[in-house]
C-alpha cells in the first residue's frame, strides 16, 4: 500500500526531464503522473514527486535518497548511469558497512546513496536520509524523538553512534533509522564543514485524509521556532521543509479556482479547497 509520505524534489522547471532520466537509471521505475506543475515517478512502487518550481531552490546532500539493494551489480549499473555530469561525494567502492556503496550527487544536484545490504534488512527501497550539520550537528537523536512524537505509527530503531575514533564527537549518531506513518527515514550527524544547508530543494510531503490531521501536524511541526510558509509548506524548528496536504490534492488542483484559493492559504483548508473545486 502506498504510504502517505514521500519526498519532493524542487526542480528548475524540468521535472519531466528529470523523471525520465531517473526512470532510465533505476530498475522497476516508471512515471505515474505528469502535468505542468509536477511529475511523479515511482521506484519499486515508492512515489517521488518532482516540482516545477523554478530556480529559487536546489536540492543538496543535507537530504539524500538512499537506494538499497541486495545485488552489488545493481549499485554498479546505477552508478554508471548517474555518473555523467555528477560529483562523487564518496567513490564507488567496498566499505566496512557495505560491500558496494557510493554517494553521488547527480547532474541535477540530487544526492543518492547507493547501498548494498542483506535482503532481510531492506524494508524500503528508497529512504530519505537527513544529515544533521551546522547548528543541527549532534541533534540527530533529538530530531528522531521529535518526529516520532509528531506522527503516529512511529518508532526509532538501529542507532549506531560514533566512538570518537572516527573524527566525530563520541555519542553523535553515525547512522540511525526511524519510522513515521510506517515510512522509513534515516539520519546521521556530521561535524565537518559544509557549503550547504537544509532547504526547500528537498522536502517531505505528508498526505492527510482529514482537516484534523492537517491541523495536528501543522501545529506540532511549526512549534518551538518552526516557520509557516504558503500553500501547505512549512519549515520545522530544525529547518526541514514539509508539505502538509489533503490526500486528494492531485484531483483538487485540476479544478479551476482551486489554485487561486490555495495561494491565499498557509495551512491548507480542505473544506475551502473542495468548495473551490465545485
Amino acid at each position: 500500500m502506498q504510504k502517505p509520505i514521500y519526498p519532493c524534489i524542487w526542480s528548475n522547471n524540468n521535472a519531466l526531464e528529470m523523471a525520465e532520466f531517473y526512470v532510465s537509471v533505476f530498475p522497476d521505475a516508471e512515471i505515474v503522473d505528469q502535468n505542468s506543475a509536477a511529475t511523479v515517478f515511482t521506484i519499486s512502487g515508492q512515489r517521488i514527486l518532482i516540482l516545477n518550481g523554478g530556480n529559487l531552490y536546489r536540492p543538496n546532500p543535507s537530504i539524500s535518497l538512499m537506494y538499497l539493494t541486495e545485488d552489488a551489480n545493481d549499485v554498479i549499473k546505477i552508478h554508471s548511469k548517474l555518473k555523467e555530469g555528477s560529483m562523487e561525494l564518496m567513490p564507488l567502492d567496498s566499505y566496512p558497512f557495505s560491500p558496494k556503496y557510493s554517494w553521488i550527487e547527480d547532474r541535477y544536484g540530487v544526492s543518492w546513496q547507493l547501498y548494498t545490504g542483506d535482503a532481510e534488512n531492506i524494508i524500503q527501497k528508497v529512504v530519505p536520509t537527513i544529515m544533521c550539520i551546522g547548528l543541527n550537528n549532534g541533534r540527530a537523536e533529538e530530531v528522531m524523538k521529535f518526529y516520532t512524537s509528531v506522527f503516529p505509527r512511529s518508532e526509532m530503531r538501529g542507532i549506531l553512534r560514533y566512538t570518537g575514533e572516527e573524527g566525530e564527537a563520541p555519542g553523535n549518531i553515525m547512522h540511525a533509522e526511524f519510522k513515521i506513518l510506517d515510512y522509513l527515514l534515516m539520519i546521521m550527524d556530521s561535524s565537518y564543514p559544509h557549503n550547504f544547508e537544509l532547504s526547500e530543494g528537498m522536502s517531505l510531503v505528508v498526505e492527510c485524509d482529514t482537516q484534523d490531521e492537517i491541523d495536528a501536524y501543522w501545529s506540532k511541526l511549526t512549534s518551538d521556532g518552526g516557520l509557516e510558509s504558503m500553500c501547505g509548506w512549512l519549515k520545522d524548528k530544525f529547518g526541514v521543509s514539509w508539505q502538509i496536504t489533503p490526500s486528494d490534492m492531485k484531483d483538487l488542483v485540476q479544478k479551476p479556482g482551486v489554485m487561486q484559493e490555495m495561494m491565499k492559504m498557509k495551512k491548507l483548508d480542505i473544506a475551502k479547497l473542495r468548495a473551490a473545486a465545485k
